[in-house]
């Protein structure tokens, strides 16, 4: 059996995903990075399922602080998922465009998103160019309720 690629890449980049701010702390250093390979995995208790690319910064932070924050953007905050989607020399720089505050867990909440969760690393699978990383909600911070940010709506796309 042969994989059409062309196939593959477009029925996979038909999978809708919302965009999100992943945030992570280590000691004084906060980085973070828009998320779109994200989903809820349980109710009970409330899981989070988010692939990470594995040879980045914050999946390091992830796998040594066992916690990632989850910030949902607003469907008009485009921009700041364009801030977050670009590489940078030092960690944390991106927040520098991107007020915040620390939440119960010590996690980056974006004071202008609509609010966000800060989860507790229970599983993770290493495979492939991303690792899955799957998060217990710990704490929820609700600023307002608003139509969330999509992939689809930007012109972007990430998959495939």
């Amino acid at each position: 059996m042969s994989l059409d690629l062309d196939a593959k890449k477009t029925l996979l980049r038909k999978i809708p995903h919302g965009l999100f701010i992943c945030g992570v702390a280590e000691g004084d250093q906060v980085n973070g990075f828009t998320a779109s390979w994200v989903t809820q995995g349980s109710f009970d208790p409330p899981l989070v399922v988010m692939a990470v690319r594995a040879d980045s910064t914050s999946n390091g932070m992830i796998q040594r602080t066992r916690r990632f924050s989850l910030n949902v953007l607003a469907a008009d905050q485009k921009d700041l998922a364009a801030v977050f989607f670009k590489p940078q020399q030092a960690v944390g720089g991106r927040f520098d465009a991107a007020p915040f505050t620390t939440g119960e867990l010590g996690l980056p909440i974006l004071k202008d998103a609509l609010g966000a969760v800060e989860c507790e690393l229970v599983g993770e699978l290493a495979h492939g160019d991303h690792t899955v990383f799957l998060g217990e909600v710990k704490s929820a911070i609700l600023h307002r309720d608003a139509a969330a940010l999509e992939l689809s709506s930007t012109g972007w796309q990430y998959g495939g």
